[in-house]
């Protein structure tokens, strides 16, 4: 178990929901093919700087902030985290999200007076870690199970499940006329390291005992099912450091067809019923990773009753020292419980997601030698709303944004949204993208009315990259 959780500071450690409001039809960033292999490319090829084209981190918690539970404030700490663990639901939810693109580029071809195809590739890995709030458990730790006889607690709240994986895309947009633009994306997948534990049930209830004070009675019917994890636990190492060096040697291998194997589908259109007014949608990760190396699939399932042990004091003569009496306890669990561990393979789906958008745009730029539009057609200003859902195991999570993009100079655009969402009402965004000569630049950050006090945010984002891009030659 210490190795697990040494696996997990180790993913975690380089990670900040995995909406991208301000990056979504940002389409001067080639990276926005991510999000919509049918939006608009006005650019003949791009090549992304190799490991600093996207990084994205972003992490996220419902109903809850460090602040709540850490604040100097001079509340008992016991207050606030008892106010904490009752003020959660089970619909509450905890989520961490990151992605590395490793390289990606993307060239035009078709019609060589004015090509009609984008043809965009690369590979990046992604980290994502979603769980839901155990309140039942959270309960029953904050409060035993003493002052609970009688109550039932509800074991089937554990739920959650993360990855670690790489992905290997290649996508072609088309563009159909002035109107229609759509496009696919095909991805393999490549899992580093999974864990799922989505379908539980049982309960746990504590009664007055017959042949002891309380009865302790489980109805467990529990599953975790993980790959990539077994074989790092047994790494042979000389220490904590040569093990943690081995570990990520080998999670390099797995990064490129080097671990469990799956398939996905992205799909996206951009669409203009008249000249200024723009309708978007996408649909990511329609796809699944089949699990069939270093499987371990842990189950616990029965009915069990635990009496306790009835403690026989030393001075009667006969008794047992107290690190006897919890020996006794300890083999008594382990008798009671029955872990089954299983390496039968399974399949895990990725978390689909939608993006859709409808958007307006006006104002041309205004020559001060002519006191005229230009004539290159491109609108200044755009408004609109876009909306985001992504699947999850109880239920989907939705936003909806405003946004408004501003091309503030020929070489410089920005994007300011409002969201609203699961973790905030008031989350402002700022995204800005610049142009100098072909090297594109952009930087992006959610929330940040937060920022001035990141404890008592309940979400942040970031995103930066670094590409070269050929403009598309004017005709």
């Amino acid at each position: 178990m210490k190795k697990l959780s040494y696996i997990f500071l180790f993913i975690t450690s380089f990670a900040f929901a995995q909406n991208k409001p301000l990056l979504y039809n940002f389409t001067s960033i080639p990276q926005s093919l991510l999000l919509n292999p049918g939006a608009e490319v006005n650019y003949k090829w791009h090549a992304g700087f190799p490991l600093l084209s996207h990084i994205h981190a972003s992490a996220g918690a419902s109903g809850v902030t460090v602040y709540d539970v850490f604040a100097d404030n001079g509340v008992n700490f016991n207050d606030k985290l008892r106010r904490v663990v009752y003020n959660l639901d089970r619909n509450d939810y905890f989520t961490v999200n990151q992605q590395l693109e490793i390289f990606s580029g993307g060239f035009a071809y078709g019609n060589s007076y004015e090509p009609d195809k984008y043809l965009s590739f690369g590979l990046y890995q992604e980290l994502d870690i979603h769980f839901y709030y155990s309140r039942d458990y959270a309960i029953l730790a904050y409060e035993g199970n003493q002052n609970n006889i009688g109550r039932s607690f509800d074991l089937g709240d554990l739920n959650g499940k993360g990855e670690l994986l790489s992905v290997l895309h290649v996508g072609i947009t088309k563009k159909v006329n002035k109107k229609w633009t759509y496009g696919v994306r095909g991805k393999i997948y490549s899992s580093l390291l999974n864990f799922k534990s989505t379908n539980n049930s049982g309960s746990f209830i504590t009664t007055e005992g017959t042949n002891n004070f309380y009865n302790h009675n489980f109805d467990l019917n529990l599953q975790l099912q993980t790959s990539g994890y077994a074989s790092l636990i047994d790494l042979d190492n000389d220490g904590q450091n040569d093990w943690n060096r081995k570990a990520i040697k080998e999670l390099r291998k797995r990064v490129l067809f080097g671990g469990n194997l799956g398939l996905g589908l992205d799909a996206g259109f951009t669409y203009h019923p008249k000249e200024q007014w723009t309708i978007t949608g996408s649909i990511q990760d329609i796809g699944f990773i089949y699990h069939t190396k270093d499987v371990e699939t842990y189950t616990l399932k029965g009915q069990y009753t635990f009496e306790g042990v009835n403690p026989l004091f030393p001075n009667n003569g006969s008794g047992q020292t107290a690190d006897e009496y919890w020996q006794e306890i300890t083999e008594n669990f382990e008798d009671l419980f029955e872990l089954d561990t299983i390496t039968t393979n399974y399949m895990s789906w990725r978390s689909p997601k939608i993006n859709g958008s409808a958007s307006y745009k006006y104002g041309k730029k205004v020559l001060k030698e002519c006191n005229c539009t230009a004539d290159d057609g491109d609108y200044l200003n755009e408004v609109g709303l876009q909306f985001f859902a992504i699947g999850r195991s109880r239920r989907p999570q939705l936003a909806l944004s405003a946004f408004y993009y501003r091309r503030l100079f020929n070489f410089l655009s920005g994007k300011v949204t409002y969201t609203v969402d699961g973790f905030s009402k008031t989350n402002i965004g700022v995204g800005l993208s610049s142009h100098i000569g072909n090297i594109n630049f952009y930087i992006m950050a959610d929330n940040l009315l937060e920022y001035q006090n990141l404890a008592k945010s309940n979400y942040a984002s970031v995103q930066l990259g670094f590409n070269y891009i050929f403009p598309m030659e004017k005709k």
